[in-house]
């Protein structure tokens, strides 16, 4: 089983409020586990929620900019990924001129 701390624990330690950590998680970018009627946060999970809290509360993004903020560099991360590959394709193939047939 992976790592994890309970919301309350979240909730006391990153001193935000419970409606911002429920409304992560109905919005789907946070994945709680429920165990015994507790729900948690895996370790994993962590740096999403301080991204997005210090979103919230220090640059006064409310829930709908972060879900598009999110998205959009969720984007731009698999746009990099494909670019990668894409480069090291055509470096296969940079001097075919050259390759014996």
């Amino acid at each position: 089983m992976s790592e994890r701390i309970s919301i309350e624990k979240v909730i006391q330690i990153y001193n935000i409020d419970d409606h911002f950590l429920n409304d992560l998680i109905a919005s789907e970018l946070l994945h709680p586990e429920t165990e015994n009627s507790v729900q948690y946060i895996i370790y994993e999970e962590l740096p999403h929620l301080e991204k997005f809290t210090n979103w919230h509360y220090d640059l006064d993004i409310n829930l709908p900019g972060i879900e598009i903020i999110h998205k959009l560099l969720g984007q731009m991360e698999e746009l990099r990924n494909e670019n990668r590959k894409l480069i090291q394709i055509s470096e296969k193939f940079r001097d075919w001129e050259d390759a014996e047939f």
